[in-house]
């Protein structure tokens, strides 16, 4: 099967202590994945190499077998890579449509416009508050902002990092629909959480403690 996402021997460490201890794992192209682990266990360190924004010490991360290297997050991003970190870093005095294109401007991207429609088509519920800034959203509603603004990037990858930390469960589970529907409409998928339980629909699940790929259970 072919594999969108790879992992070989990674390792990563920051301010001296080795945080991933030679991780290894791979997500199939238009997989759900999730990679599952207590606070520390190394899910946002993870996420952040894959993205390029921690160097690794060794190892090597490949998109679509194309080794990354040392390509910088925005070359990464232009290449169909979506992350959604934990803190959602919108810019709060702009629109949510101004929030959501600023990526796609800064790429130099093409096909802004049909990029949008389809992430509108898929998540019309950002549609509707796409006037509005930022900073008056609700927490949830700025979760589902910063998961449409990785949406415009994510023509291949999409990485979420605690995505249904403080959701409601109502809007936990509208965003389990939405992450579903990005991988029907063939976007590979990888989830961080602490919580097994919120990942239920995953395909594949990988567990991590201490920076090591301990378990792989697959669903499908």
């Amino acid at each position: 099967m072919h594999e969108v996402l790879r992992l070989e021997r990674v390792r990563v460490a920051i301010q001296g202590a080795e945080v991933l201890r030679g991780i290894s794992f791979a997500i199939p192209s238009t997989g759900l994945a999730a990679l599952v682990g207590r606070n520390g266990a190394g899910k946002t360190t993870t996420l952040r190499s894959v993205m390029g924004l921690l160097p690794l010490r060794d190892g090597q991360i490949s998109l679509n077998g194309e080794k990354l290297g040392d390509l910088p997050p925005h070359r990464r991003a232009a290449l169909g890579i979506g992350y959604v970190p934990e803190d959602r870093r919108l810019i709060g005095q702009l629109s949510v449509a101004d929030n959501l294109l600023l990526p796609a401007w800064a790429q130099g991207r093409t096909d802004v416009k049909k990029r949008l429609a389809h992430v509108y088509g898929i998540m019309p519920e950002v549609r509707a508050l796409a006037t509005r800034k930022a900073a008056q959203l609700s927490g949830g509603q700025q979760k589902m902002v910063a998961l449409a603004r990785a949406l415009m990037s994510a023509t291949k990858l999409l990485l979420l990092d605690e995505p249904f930390e403080g959701l409601s469960p109502g809007l936990g589970e509208k965003l389990a629909e939405v992450i579903c529907d990005v991988q029907r409409s063939g976007v590979a998928v990888l989830v961080a959480e602490s919580d097994t339980k919120r990942v239920s629909f995953a395909e594949r699940i990988y567990t991590i403690e201490r920076g090591e790929i301990t378990e792989q259970i697959d669903h499908r």
